[in-house]
C-alpha cells in the first residue's frame, strides 16, 4: 500500500527538500525558527510558579477553567510555531522531510508518558472523536449489548445510540449514585456489577465526571468486571471502556493501572496539551475485537492496532507533533507530583466551600472519589449567574452544561493557594 509518508518522503530527497531548506533561510525545516510566543523564563520543574510562568494566561485572574479547553504552554507554543513556519514556506517538501520524524517523536512520548507499548496508541483529535471512532469500530453481534451509566458525557451517549440505530444493538444505562457528594466505592461497584448481563460486551463509562466531579474507582469496577470474564470466550468478554479526559494528564495513573480494555481521551485539558489533540489506547488483546472506521495512513493492514486505528487524512500536524513537548513538561514535573498538587489545591477549595452555610458541595471531599473539578451550589445563584459574579471578582469559573447545572471550578497545576484564596473569598461574597 503506498502511503502519503513514502510518497513525500521519497520526493522530499530530491529537489523539494533543497527548496524547503532555501525557503527556510538556509536552515534544516526541523530546526526552523519559532516564531509568534515569547519567550517564559526557564522551566524550573520543582518550582510551581515557574510552571504557571510557561503560560501566556492573563495575570491577575484566578482561572479554573483551563481544564475545559487548554492554554498552550511556552513549549508547545514554539513546537506549533516551528512548524507552522515550516509548512506555510512549503507545506508539502516540509511534511515529507519531516512526518516520519516527528511522528515518531510524538509516539515516543505518548508511550512513554502511559507506560505502554506505541502499538497499543491510536491518535484522534479529541475525545469526541475517539468515543465515536472505538464505540462504532468494536464488533458487537445479533443480541449483544452495552452497558453504559446515566452520569456519562453527551459523546458516549450519542455514540452509543447511534451504533444502536444503525445495528439495532440493545443499550442500557444504570444510575451509580444519587446524591454525587455521597457517592461511595462500593455502591458504585455494586450497582455496576448488578448490571452486567449475560449478553453485556462492552461497559462504557467515564473516569471523571465533569458534571459532578465524580471519579469512579475504575481499578476497582475492572477487577469487578474481570471477575465476570473468568470462564467466558475471548469474544464474549465484557470490554471495560474509559472516557478518561478528566483523568488523564492530572491523575498520573496508567491504562494499565486502571485495568480498563480501552482509554479514550483528548490531551487538550488536564495535559494542557495542543489543542485539537487527542488519543485512544488499548489492550493488546483487546484491539482485535475492533476494526478501523477512518482509512488509516500510518500502516498497512494487519499493522500495528493502534496505528492502523488511526484515522489518515492531512491533519493540523503542528498541533499533533507539537504533543511531545506537552507530554514533556509532565514527565519534567513529574506525573506523582501533578497528582499531588492538583489534589491538595482541590481540597483545599472543598475544605472553604464545605464551611460556607450557603453553599452545597456537590463532589465528594476524598482523593478516592474525586480529582481536580469540584462542583456547588450557591443559594440564590444560578449556576450561571454564580459564574457571571464571580468573573466580575477576577475568578473564573464554569457553569457545567447539564440538566442540572452546578458552578464548577478545576483546580490545577495553572493555579495557586492565592488563586483558592481569591475563589473562596469571591463566593463567599455572594
Amino acid at each position: 500500500m503506498l502511503t502519503r509518508r513514502g510518497l513525500l518522503t521519497a520526493v522530499a530527497g530530491g529537489a523539494t527538500a533543497a527548496f524547503v531548506t532555501t525557503a527556510l533561510g538556509g536552515c534544516d525545516p526541523a530546526s526552523a525558527p519559532a516564531t509568534g510566543p515569547s519567550a517564559a523564563p526557564p522551566l524550573d520543574p520543582a518550582s510551581w510558579p515557574s510552571v504557571r510562568a510557561q503560560f501566556a494566561l492573563t495575570e491577575g485572574v484566578a482561572n479554573f477553567t483551563t481544564f475545559a479547553f487548554a492554554s498552550h504552554a511556552t513549549s508547545v507554543r514554539a513546537a506549533i510555531e516551528k512548524h507552522r513556519a515550516g509548512l506555510d514556506a512549503d507545506p508539502y517538501g516540509y511534511l515529507g522531510a519531516n512526518e516520519s520524524t516527528l511522528d515518531e517523536a510524538v509516539i515516543r512520548a505518548a508511550a512513554s508518558y502511559l507506560n505502554t507499548e506505541a502499538s497499543q496508541i491510536a491518535f484522534t483529535d479529541s475525545t469526541t472523536m475517539g468515543l465515536g471512532l472505538l464505540y462504532t469500530g468494536l464488533r458487537l453481534g445479533p443480541g449483544d449489548e452495552v452497558l453504559t451509566t446515566e452520569h456519562d458525557f453527551y459523546a458516549t451517549h450519542e455514540a452509543l445510540r447511534l451504533r444502536q440505530v444503525r445495528d439495532g444493538v440493545t443499550v442500557r444505562r444504570v444510575s451509580l449514585y444519587d446524591e454525587p457528594e455521597e457517592a461511595s466505592v462500593g455502591e458504585i461497584v455494586q450497582r455496576l456489577r448488578a448490571a452486567l448481563g449475560a449478553r453485556t460486551r462492552i461497559l462504557a463509562i467515564t473516569w471523571v465526571h465533569s458534571g459532578t466531579g465524580v471519579k469512579l474507582p475504575v481499578r476497582a469496577i475492572g477487577d469487578a468486571v474481570a471477575d465476570v470474564n473468568r470462564g467466558r470466550a475471548a469474544d464474549d468478554r465484557i470490554l471495560l471502556c474509559v472516557d478518561g479526559v478528566h483523568g488523564f494528564g492530572l491523575e498520573g495513573t496508567t491504562p494499565a493501572e486502571l485495568g480498563c480494555d480501552f482509554l479514550v481521551s483528548g490531551c487538550h485539558k488536564w495535559l494542557f496539551g495542543p489543542r485539537g489533540t487527542g488519543l485512544i489506547w488499548g489492550r493488546a488483546e483487546s484491539w482485535p475485537r475492533f476494526t478501523p472506521v477512518i482509512p488509516t495512513f500510518t500502516g498497512e493492514s494487519g499493522g500495528a492496532p493502534g496505528p492502523f486505528a488511526t484515522p489518515g487524512g492531512y491533519h493540523s500536524f503542528e498541533h499533533r507533533w507539537a504533543l511531545a513537548q506537552a507530554f514533556g513538561l509532565h514527565q519534567a514535573i513529574g506525573p506523582a507530583r501533578v497528582a499531588e498538587r492538583t489534589h491538595a489545591l482541590a481540597a483545599a477549595l472543598k475544605e472553604g466551600l464545605g464551611t460556607m452555610p450557603k453553599v452545597r458541595l456537590r463532589t465528594p471531599r476524598g482523593v478516592e472519589l474525586s480529582a481536580g473539578i469540584v462542583c456547588c451550589e450557591v443559594e440564590g445563584y444560578s449556576a450561571g449567574e454564580a459564574m457571571a459574579r464571580l468573573r466580575e471578582s477576577k475568578v473564573l469559573a464554569s457553569a457545567t452544561p447539564y440538566a442540572t447545572p452546578f458552578l464548577r471550578f478545576g483546580p490545577s497545576i495553572l493555579t495557586s493557594e492565592t488563586d483558592v484564596d481569591a475563589a473562596l473569598a469571591a463566593v463567599r461574597a455572594l
